[in-house]
């Protein structure tokens, strides 16, 4: 397989490299310390028609792959904007999708324009206190009263809930034990966030300050017919169009972090001099960021497999999966050796290696773990048992 970019490809990293120059360290650095979203990050992408860079052409979208996708935001991220530049566009990239794949002429045309635009925000609300993981353990309801569909429950770790205005909102419409699979009576809508019958509760976490992530909670929201994406009780299978797409992007994003922090590691051992000779002279200092390039370059090139295999229309499952597990180690350990190569000043904010850091624990817990990546690859890959 040909890894190499196009020219229509190179063309987008050059000028999304070129747009995120006057958002450098030092903005997410602030961004990071007082917890503002990025506003005028976010207007930018979406003035140059950037979050719809994958959506439909008749939408107003650009029309292009998961690739042409993966490569900018894994450009925003090796800027050293990180998972927080990345998160402030990710929902609005990559979450409509199954609404573009199974919504109908009219939603799409009434929905993804705004998307596109910026005009609408949207968050993501699947994960559940008391599911996790075991997504058809889900309890948030909706039930029809005869004219439209009434939701209660909560969710976790809904991101961009302070921001957003609009929410892909996966429900139970049936309980679990009337179907024929677990995964049957699931449905998803794209709604109305209705601060009116929805709260978010910011929760306070480890890095990623940016952007907010948010305990939520539904208290009769009204949702309209039209709001449902496809057929009642499906919704748990149009999500899983859009796993294999999101788990390429954060592999691509994980990349560029890992990226971003061995940059830094290697100019610091260039310059900081101790006993008369650069740091990085050392073999105890070389070895291990050179180990952690081969490390980010090999996660590279399985996110470029994955990627074209989706745009080709092939299956892909195993090598996003194995792209985003890649990544995320390799993006773990290239931001570790980055603090450590830098020593005492690794833990200094100024020097921006102990953000990276934080930020590096999300590729490897979201949205999946590594734990459920190596079941899938066993079972479906190597065919052993199901382990779990």
């Amino acid at each position: 397989m040909d890894l190499s970019f196009s020219d229509e490809q190179i063309a987008v990293r050059d000028t999304i490299a070129k747009l995120c120059e006057k958002y450098d360290d030092a903005y997410w650095l602030a961004r990071d310390t007082d917890g503002e979203f990025p506003e005028d990050f976010v207007k930018d992408i979406a003035d140059g028609g950037w979050l719809g860079i994958a959506m439909p052409e008749e939408c107003g979208g650009s029309g292009l792959g998961v690739t042409e996708a993966a490569l900018m935001m894994q450009t925003i991220s090796q800027t050293g904007a990180g998972f927080s530049g990345c998160s402030a566009v990710h929902m609005n990239i990559f979450g409509p999708h199954p609404l573009v794949v199974h919504g109908t002429d009219e939603q799409r045309n009434r929905l993804l324009p705004r998307l596109i635009r910026g005009e609408d925000r949207t968050c993501f609300g699947v994960t559940e206190p008391n599911a996790g993981l075991d997504t058809t353990r889900i309890e948030t309801k909706a039930v029809w009263d005869g004219e439209k569909y009434i939701v209660n429950g909560r969710k976790m770790w809904t991101s961009t809930a302070q921001t957003a205005n609009k929410i892909l909102l996966l429900v139970r419409t049936a309980p679990r034990d009337e179907g024929k699979k677990p995964t049957d009576g699931i449905t998803l809508f794209y709604t109305d966030f209705d601060r009116d019958y929805c709260e978010a509760q910011v929760i306070e976490k480890m890095g990623r300050k940016a952007v907010d992530s948010n305990a939520t909670f539904y208290d009769n929201l009204p949702v309209p017919e039209a709001d449902r994406v496809g057929e009642e009780g499906k919704g748990f299978y149009y999500l899983l169009d859009g796993i294999n797409p999101e788990r390429i992007l954060v592999a691509a994003e994980a990349v560029g972090l890992g990226r971003a922090a061995l940059r830094k590691a290697v100019a610091y051992a260039k310059e900081r001099v101790v006993f008369d000779r650069p740091i990085g002279m050392n073999q105890a200092i070389q070895h291990p960021l050179a180990e952690c390039w081969a490390h980010l370059e090999a996660a590279d090139a399985m996110v470029w497999r994955a990627a074209n295999l989706y745009d080709s229309g092939k299956p892909c499952g195993a090598e996003a999966n194995a792209a985003k597990y890649l990544a995320a180690e390799a993006c773990f350990k290239a931001c570790e050796q980055s603090v450590m190569t830098h020593g005492g000043m690794g833990y200094a904010k100024e020097f921006h290696v102990e953000r990276y850091m934080r930020e590096s624990f999300i590729a490897r817990i979201a949205p999946v773990s590594r734990e459920m990546i190596l079941n899938y690859i066993g079972q479906h890959v190597l065919e052993m048992p199901r382990s779990y």
